[in-house]
């Protein structure tokens, strides 16, 4: 089963439950779908993926806005909506297994201090997409080149 036939799935189930704030979460990811299916990229699980992230990520960000402007009904949505579409999203690595993945990585790329962090990341968004949390990578790779 693709991912299109499994986000039209749940969101049956979610209007048969009558539950609205799923049901817009799973409208968004089926917005994205849609989109894959017609852009350039294709639909492939990578880009799947990278674009379920960026919405995730868009999510949290809009959910941190409202908490500073003291809105947490806003924010409760958002974040509800973040969760619903991690769902979908392959498992995310944990920290130890990232820092083992970019140590062999940086062994690999031959960088020796902060000046290949550049080169580093290259190497790494490719291995982790949709595995990691880029902002994460980013701290661990300045960690063990600094």
């Amino acid at each position: 089963m693709n991912i299109e036939e499994k986000v039209n799935g749940e969101i049956k189930t979610a209007m048969l439950a009558k539950d609205a704030k799923r049901l817009e979460a799973l409208r968004a990811i089926k917005s994205v779908v849609l989109y894959l299916k017609t852009s350039p990229e294709g639909l492939t699980e990578d880009s799947v993926a990278k674009t379920l992230q960026k919405e995730v990520k868009k999510r949290k960000e809009t959910a941190e806005i409202y908490k500073t402007q003291n809105r947490p009904d806003l924010e409760e949505v958002e974040m509800f909506q973040a969760h619903v579409i991690e769902e979908y999203l392959p498992k995310q690595m944990g920290e130890d297994e990232i820092k083992a993945e970019l140590i062999k990585i940086i062994a690999t790329v031959g960088a020796t201090g902060p000046g290949d962090v550049g080169k580093v990341m290259g190497a790494a968004s490719k291995a982790f997409a949709g595995k990691a949390d880029n902002k994460i990578v980013s701290v661990l790779v300045k960690q063990l080149l600094g």
